[in-house]
Order: C-alpha cells, then structure tokens, then sequence
C-alpha cells in the first residue's frame, strides 16, 4: 500500500471552500462529459439499422462503432501539449464546435465512409474532453472538494448515457428504423451547442494563468471564484512550479514520474477489462441474447443507465469521505462476482433473463460507485504539476486505446466463445482489487501542489 506524502497541504485543505462560482464553473465545464456520455451510447440504438443501412458484417460494424473510440485515442493523445500551451478554455471550446458538426454530420450521413468521418471527429472531441475537463475541474476546484466537483464529470457521463438509452427508445417509438437512426445522432446537437454557449462564459483555469506568468489575471479569477486567500494560493502554485524547476523539459517518462504513469496506465487499463463500454455500446444486442425483445432490450438499457446515474451519485458523497482506494477495493469485488454471473447464465441453454439483468444492474452500480467515478480524479490527481498535462493525456489514451480494441473486437469475440467474455471481464476484476491492495496510492485531500510521490510510503 502506498500513500502520498502531504508536507504542506493540510491546512489550507482544511479552510477551503467550494463557493457557487466553483460549482457552477465544475458544472459548466462537466457539460462536455454530459456530451462525453451521451455522444459514446447513443450508437447502442442505431447498431441494428445501421448494418441494414450500410450492409455491415459484424467486423465491420466492430469498427463502426470503435471509429470513434479510434478518434478518442488521437484526441486524446494530442490534447495534453495544446492544454498546457494554449490554457483549458480554448480546448473545452474546440471540443464543443467538434461535437456539433459531428452530430449533424453523423446524422446527415449518406454514405458509410461519410459516417465514419463524423463519427471521428466525434471521437476526437470525447478524448480531447475526457483529458481537458478533468484538470480543468481539479485546478478550480479546493483539494477538500476536488473529489466531488472532479466526480460530476463523471456524474455527466453517466447522465448523458441514461439521456442517450432515453433518447433513443423514444425516437425509436416515434419514427421509422430508417430514418430514427438519424435523429438518434442528429439530437446530440442541442446539447453540443449548450455547451459551446456555456463555455464562452467559463473562466480561464486560474492555476493555468499562474503557471503562465498572468499573476494579476490568476487572483482576479480566483477573486471571482470565491478563494479564500487568493494571494496565499497563488505563492503556493509559484512555489510547486519552482520546486519544479529542476525538471524544466518537463518530460513525462523519466524514473521520478515512473510510478505515477505506472498507476495512470493500470487504471485506464482495468477500466476498460471490466467491460463497461460493451456494455454501453452493446446492451440492447446483449439483452436480446437473453432473450429480451427489440423493444425490451431497450428499455433494459434504459434501466442500465438509470443504474448507472445512480450510484454514480452516491459516489459523489463516498469518494471524499472515505476516499479512492476503499471504493475501488469494494467495486473490484462486486464486478467481479456480477460479471462471472452474467457469464454463467449466458452460457446455460436456457439463460435466465432475470439473472442476467440483475448481475449487469449490479455490475453497473458497482462500476459507477467505484472505477467510473474513481478514473478520471485519480488520474487529474496523481501526477505533479509540471507534467500533469501530459500525464492525465498518458492516462486518457491508454483508457481509449483499450475501450477501442474491446469495443471493436467484441461482437467477433462475443460471438465465438458467448458468455466466457464476460468471465475473462470478472478475472480482470479480480487482479484490479490485487492491484487496488499492493499498489495503488490513495490521493484524497491532498493538494495539488503537494502531489509529491517520491515522498510515497510503503
């Protein structure tokens, strides 16, 4: 077990705040995971009409749907550098112009490759929002809070994917297979364009124009948010960045970042081998498997994301309070038992329907409350500041690398060996809580400028 050394941190982690400015500046920047969420299911209801539409063998439909998962490992893999050039709020308005053209686009699409393209450029938007948002949320947020306020992109995600499963059973009730498709992607526009609108009002991350040297611009923002004593803030952010002068090439993989790029990549990786994103991307396909029909597998869908909004919730309350590893420890072990069980059942002659939605519903609250909500603060957390940039990128494209093979490859996998895939998701479950015990650092409360892990005790 490790932790991370907090030499200076406390009391000012102990006189925080989380004003309404905070919260609302969190709020409005976590409308891209809402976006994030909702761009990345809305695909499940369109699965079946689109290998009509476009006569796609299932390998081809794989790569459909990972196409955007495919422009997720490019967004975010070139993010981090442009973040820390060119501040948050330019990126979060980039990514919010990309998800309106590729939701319009996507529904307007005439032709597969045309598809493809939009779908993309969507991807490019969610890896770039899932690197950005993040950090932007962690650098305006106070460490005593940073946690929740971090969570509520998480909390969005998962409220743009019950959005999505909503949308689509009802657009699917109203229209025709061959023309719903198109509103169930072309819909996402209105939201896109919220948040574009949204964003123009957000302030720039103060942290950012501190490390820029805009020492004026950096209080005035944190003037307007609410801290308590910008001045004192911003000598701690000045003295992180001069403790931080001796690594001014600011490379990510050197030996004193190694453990914490070791912990990014292991989250990202174990977030992916749980198999949430075949669940999303695949859920109604999964349902009909045990037997449900077209409309209620999407209905269980349904009921999937309200699961998942849920307990992502209740994380809200529980990542502070008892703080990153415990939830993960429990989560690991409640995945694991609900996926070797959706397994079982699907390899039975006569699955049982009820069992099957039961072990998902479990898996996903399980999910929601532990590595869905963990993911993205730890990460934002782990790494110092002078490569934190890079580092929440780093953990950003190994998570969508994996969510793209997995998505790809599952319907060819799913169909060769049935319901073993979901056991191999349960066995990866089982070595992320040997990894949550032996190796994984617990960063609550401790302040950004103090993420220091060469102080980590063993």
């Amino acid at each position: 077990m490790h932790s991370i050394a907090t030499p200076a941190g406390r009391q000012d982690v102990d006189d925080a705040r989380a004003t309404t400015a905070i919260i609302l500046s969190a709020a409005g920047a976590a409308l891209g995971g809402l976006l994030f969420g909702f761009d990345t299911a809305v695909i499940s209801g369109a699965t079946q009409a689109l290998q009509e539409r476009f006569a796609l063998t299932d390998a081809s439909l794989g790569f459909t749907v990972a196409s955007a998962l495919i422009g997720t490992v490019i967004g975010s893999l070139v993010t981090g550098a442009p973040a820390d050039r060119y501040g948050r709020k330019a990126i979060m308005l980039s990514v919010a112009i990309a998800y309106v053209v590729s939701s319009l686009g996507t529904g307007l699409a005439q032709s597969w490759p045309m598809l493809i393209a939009f779908r993309f450029l969507g991807g490019l938007a969610i890896g770039a929002a899932s690197v950005v948002t993040p950090i932007y949320i962690a650098e305006v947020s106070p460490a005593k809070f940073r946690g929740r306020l971090v969570a509520m992109n998480q909390l969005n995600i998962v409220l743009g994917i019950l959005i999505a499963f909503l949308s689509n059973y009802l657009i699917a009730q109203a229209l025709p297979p061959e023309t719903a498709w198109r509103w169930m992607f072309g819909i996402v526009a209105v939201p896109s364009a919220l948040f574009l609108a949204v964003t123009f009002l957000l302030p720039e991350s103060p942290r950012w124009l501190a490390v820029q040297g805009q020492r004026a611009k950096s209080t005035q923002v944190m003037t307007r948010l609410g801290f308590l004593d910008p001045e004192a803030e911003l000598a701690r952010i000045e003295a992180a960045e001069r403790r931080d002068a001796g690594q001014a090439d600011a490379r990510l993989f050197q030996p004193a970042h190694s453990f914490p790029v070791a912990c990014a990549i292991a989250i990202a990786m174990f977030n992916q081998l749980s198999g949430i994103n075949a669940l999303l991307y695949y859920a109604p396909r999964i349902f009909e498997l045990a037997g449900a029909g077209a409309d209620s597998a999407l209905l269980q869908s349904i009921a999937v994301g309200g699961t998942n909004l849920l307990f992502t919730v209740a994380a809200l309350f529980f990542i502070d309070r008892f703080g990153r590893r415990p939830l993960l420890f429990v989560g690991s072990i409640v995945c694991a038992a609900a996926l070797l069980l959706v397994g079982w059942q699907l390899e039975r002659s006569v699955p049982n329907g009820t069992l099957i939605l039961g072990g998902l519903l479990a898996f996903i609250a399980a999910f929601a409350i532990s590595q869905g909500a963990v993911i993205w603060v730890f990460i934002s957390e782990v790494f110092p500041s002078a490569v934190r940039g890079k580092g929440q990128a780093l953990g950003s494209t190994t998570h969508w690398v994996a969510a793209a093979a997995i998505t790809w490859l599952f319907p060819i996998v799913a169909s060769a060996v049935g319901g073993w895939v979901f056991a191999f998701f349960g066995a990866m479950m089982l070595l992320q809580l040997l990894w949550t015990v032996r190796v994984m650092p617990e960063t609550n409360g401790v302040a950004l400028e103090d993420m220091d892990l060469k102080g980590r005790a063993a």
